[in-house]
């Protein structure tokens, strides 16, 4: 199995009425994949980027991240067919799914 990392972009904000049942959904889908779940994660907030001379800048190119996952899967296919049924999703965000590098 290899590992897979899943970074969440967008999504609404949760309305505090609906936090119960928004928190509901995530763990259903963590409950869902089982052992594919190696780190469930957790939301992020904004950050800093650091550029090639030290530089740093707040915020970060692009669309930042809202949150990150680490999964196994068998394949990259397995990977994006879990994303596919995150409540990340249903929130109007996006999931890029990575292949994580066995390397240390």
């Amino acid at each position: 199995m290899d590992k897979f990392l899943l970074l969440f972009y967008g999504g609404s904000e949760t309305p505090p009425d609906q936090a119960d049942q928004i928190d509901n959904a995530w763990m259903a889908w963590f409950k869902g994949m089982g052992k594919m779940v190696v780190d469930q994660g957790n939301p992020t907030m904004s950050g800093k980027t650091v550029g090639p001379r030290g530089g740093v800048k707040s915020g970060v190119p692009g669309e930042a991240v809202t949150g990150y996952t680490i999964i196994s899967a068998n394949d990259m296919d397995a990977a994006v067919m879990a994303a596919k049924s995150s409540p990340h999703l249903k929130a109007g965000g996006q999931i890029a799914v990575y292949s994580i590098v066995p390397w240390m």
